[in-house]
């Protein structure tokens, strides 16, 4: 079994068709299909059926992606090392980070760190790679190490990574413009079980504190759409399709645009952890970012103590 013949067959699984599998590979369509018809035989597994002419991934092969996808990324790995040397590795910082921290508050963060630089001396700005992923992927590259740090939600295991919390901030209410509790300084649970919720996915740490805090108080929402990200809800609040509870920094990110903030009046915590591959120490760079970014943490909070009350 030859390494091209693995090679193949991934690019096949990803790409659905032998056409753009040859095109992504640089080779000819019969080369797959030959390909494939080796790998078969060699391993005596039926990898694809054809139907309606094309190759369609039996059990076997979708079993077999999941081994191959582990194998490339440690490859993957190796590819990003050997590029990070080849540039020399000083003056580079990689992030990878969760949407509810990634699409607002990172770019607030680095125009900040911008400003820094430019009141040191010598201090050129790095090349900076921000990658916004889940918090799966955020610690599947963190465990590869494949970034310098990430920041992440706190439903999965942490476990063979360093890590320490970054921010624990209380869920807050959003609505769009106009509702009906915009009235209120502080949304009760009852208020919030009665409305029409748009909901983290139940997977969600923060979506089962708010199921836990609510049933001891006899109460369930009223979810009326499932969504993964904090950033989601909020656009889906702003159209006018619901309420939502998410973690504040997100909510900031988009007051601009009109959406209300309101106080929620127990406590649920949203929770961002800091990972780092295991026993490596930041770069100068990292560090002076990593403080730069507790800076800006704390004025997003001061700014959403502002908003997170009713109007007079």
């Amino acid at each position: 079994m030859q390494f091209t013949e693995i090679e193949t067959f991934r690019a096949l699984m990803r790409m659905g068709t032998t056409h753009k599998a040859a095109q992504l590979l640089g080779v000819t369509q019969p080369a797959v299909s030959q390909s494939i018809k080796r790998l078969q035989s060699q391993s005596g597994i039926t990898l694809f059926q054809r139907r309606a002419a094309r190759l369609m991934p039996t059990p076997e092969a979708h079993g077999l992606m999941a081994e191959v996808e582990r194998a490339f990324i440690g490859m993957d790995a190796i590819a990003h090392r050997i590029s990070s040397l080849r540039q020399g590795g000083v003056g580079r910082m990689e992030v990878s980070c969760y949407p509810a921290f990634g699409l607002g508050f990172m770019p607030r963060a680095l125009g900040r760190f911008q400003q820094h630089l430019c009141t040191q001396p010598g201090q050129p700005w790095p090349q900076v790679s921000l990658q916004i992923l889940s918090s799966k992927d955020v610690r599947e590259r963190v465990s590869m190490g494949l970034c310098d740090f990430g920041l992440m939600a706190d439903e999965l295991p942490l476990q063979g990574i360093d890590h320490s919390s970054f921010a624990r901030m209380k869920g807050v209410v959003v609505m769009p413009p106009g509702h009906a509790l915009a009235r209120f300084q502080k949304v009760t649970p009852r208020q919030l079980a009665e409305a029409r919720f748009i909901s983290l996915n139940p997977e969600d740490a923060s979506r089962r504190r708010l199921d836990a805090a609510l049933a001891a108080l006899g109460l369930s929402v009223q979810v009326a759409l499932h969504t993964p990200y904090a950033a989601s809800v909020c656009e889906l609040a702003l159209n006018g399709l619901g309420i939502g509870l998410v973690n504040p920094i997100t909510a900031l990110d988009y007051v601009a645009r009109g959406l209300v903030i309101r106080r929620f009046a127990i406590d649920v915590e949203f929770v961002c952890v800091m990972v780092l591959p295991a026993g490596k120490v930041l770069s100068g760079t990292a560090q002076s970012f990593l403080s730069v970014m507790r800076h800006q943490l704390a004025d997003d909070e001061q700014q959403l103590g502002a908003f997170a009350v009713a109007p007079h």
